[in-house]
C-alpha cells in the first residue's frame, strides 16, 4: 500500500517567543497525525531543529518598539510580501500564524485572498481585549480560528464577533517542575539569609536602557532603608555582557544568570520581585513569587499610547500585567510611567520581603490563578493546540 501523502502545514511566526510556541506545536502534530507532515514557513532555530527551515532569520523582522519598527520598515515589508508569495506557491493544506500580528496577520490577510478555501489558524490571541478592540471583527474575514493562551480570550472573541476560539492552554502550565520549589528550594523568610529579590528589567535592549538603572537605585533606597536582600538578576545571554557592565557599580550588585535552567532555579529560589511587564510577571505568578511590576515606554509610544487613552472604546484595560489581567484583580502592584519614582517601588516591595499580610495575599491568588489555567482534562497545551489544527486541515 503506498504512504499517504503528508500534511502540509505552513507556519509563520515573527519572533523567538512564537518560535518556542511553533516548535512545541510541530512536535505534538508530528506525535498525533496519522499521515506525515512536511512543514514550511517562516520560524526560528527551535523550529528548524523540528524539521522547518526558515524562509529568512527572525531577526530580520523580530523588532518591538514604534521607533524601531519605523527604521526596519521597509525590510519588513519586503519579508511580509517574501513569506506570502512563498507560502501561496507551496499551496499548504493550513496556515498557522503564530503571535506578531503586526507581521503574521499581514501574511494571513494576503494569503487568504488569493486562497479562500485555506484555513487559517492564529496561535496567540493578539490582545483585543486591552486595545483596539475592532481588530477582533476584522480578523473574523481572513482567520478560521484562533488558540488562545489566556482563558478568558474565547469569551472576549465572541463578544467582539471575532473567529471561533479554543483556550488550548498556556506552555508554562505543562511545566510544574520547572515553576514548582523542591524542598528547602525557597528557604524561609526570617531564618537569618537575606530573602532572594530577582530582578528582572526585560530581555530587549530598549528594556534595558530604561529600566536597569531604575531598578539599580530601588536596591540602593532599599539598602539605605537597612532591608537587606540578595538580588538575582536572570539575563538572556545576548545582553550578559552589557548587563555585568552597567551594574558593575551598583551599590548592592546582583547575581547574574543566564540560560533556562539557571532561570527557572532563581525562580523557585525567589522570595519577591521587581519585574518589567510582560510574560515574565505571569511565569512569576505562576511560580507563586509575590512582585512589584514596573514599565517604562519609549517616548513615542508613550505619547501614542496617551492619546490612545482619550480615544473611547480604544483601550480597555486598567492593568497591564498578565496574571492580574486574567484574575480581574490587582493582586501585584503595578507601576507604570511616570510614576517610577525608585521610593514608591521601594515602598511596594518592602512587605513582600517578610510575612505580611501583603504578602500573603498574592500567595493566596496566585494559587487561584494556577486553577484558573489549568486544562480540564490535563492534557499538553501543544496537544490540544495540534488537534484543533489537525481537525481544521481535515488530518
Amino acid at each position: 500500500m503506498s504512504e499517504p501523502s503528508p500534511l502540509r502545514v505552513a507556519l509563520v511566526v515573527g519572533e523567538e517567543s512564537g518560535d518556542q510556541l511553533g516548535a512545541r506545536l510541530m512536535a505534538a502534530l508530528k506525535r498525533l497525525s496519522a499521515r506525515p507532515i512536511a512543514f514550511f514557513g517562516v520560524g526560528g532555530d527551535r523550529m528548524a531543529a523540528e524539521g522547518m527551515p526558515s524562509l529568512f532569520s527572525l531577526h530580520d523582522i523580530a523588532v518591538m518598539g514604534f521607533g524601531p519598527v519605523v527604521k526596519r520598515l521597509p525590510l519588513i515589508q519586503l519579508r511580509t510580501a517574501e513569506t506570502t508569495g512563498a507560502v501561496i506557491a507551496w499551496r499548504p493544506d493550513v496556515l498557522v500564524i503564530i503571535d506578531s500580528p503586526d507581521f503574521t496577520h499581514r501574511v494571513a490577510r494576503d494569503v487568504r485572498a488569493a486562497l479562500p478555501d485555506l484555513p487559517v489558524v492564529d496561535y496567540v490571541c493578539p490582545s483585543v481585549w486591552a486595545w483596539r478592540p475592532s481588530r477582533a471583527r476584522r480578523m473574523a474575514a481572513y482567520v478560521d480560528h484562533v488558540l488562545t493562551l489566556l482563558p478568558f480570550e474565547p469569551a472576549v472573541l465572541a463578544r467582539l464577533k471575532g473567529p471561533d476560539a479554543t483556550y488550548v492552554g498556556h506552555p508554562l502550565i505543562d511545566r510544574p517542575e520547572q515553576l514548582t520549589p523542591a524542598p528547602g528550594e525557597r528557604p524561609p523568610l526570617g531564618g537569618g539569609v537575606p530573602p532572594t529579590l530577582l530582578v528582572l528589567p526585560g530581555s530587549r535592549s530598549g528594556e534595558i536602557d530604561r529600566m536597569l538603572a531604575l531598578y539599580g537605585r530601588v536596591l540602593d533606597v532599599l539598602s539605605v532603608r537597612g532591608l537587606a536582600v540578595r538580588p538575582v538578576l536572570p539575563a538572556v545571554e545576548r545582553l550578559r555582557e552589557r548587563i555585568e557592565r552597567e551594574t558593575a557599580g551598583w551599590s548592592v550588585r546582583p547575581v547574574i544568570v543566564t540560560g533556562e535552567a539557571e532561570k527557572w532555579a532563581a525562580f523557585r529560589s525567589g522570595h519577591a520581585a521587581l519585574a518589567t511587564s510582560g510574560t515574565v510577571t505571569l511565569e512569576l505568578a505562576l511560580a507563586g513569587v509575590p512582585s512589584v511590576i514596573a514599565y517604562a515606554r519609549d517616548p513615542l509610544f508613550r505619547v501614542i499610547s496617551e492619546v490612545a487613552r482619550r480615544v473611547p472604546g480604544l483601550v480597555n484595560i486598567s492593568m497591564f500585567g498578565l496574571a492580574n489581567i486574567i484574575l480581574g484583580e490587582k493582586a501585584s502592584p503595578e507601576f507604570l510611567d511616570p510614576d517610577l519614582a525608585p521610593e514608591r517601588l521601594a515602598d511596594a516591595l518592602a512587605p513582600l520581603l517578610s510575612d505580611t499580610p501583603a504578602r500573603a495575599a498574592q500567595v493566596a491568588a496566585f494559587a487561584r490563578l494556577r486553577d484558573v489555567m489549568a486544562l480540564p482534562d490535563g492534557r499538553p497545551a501543544a496537544d490540544t493546540a495540534a488537534a484543533v489544527v489537525l481537525r481544521l486541515a481535515g488530518r
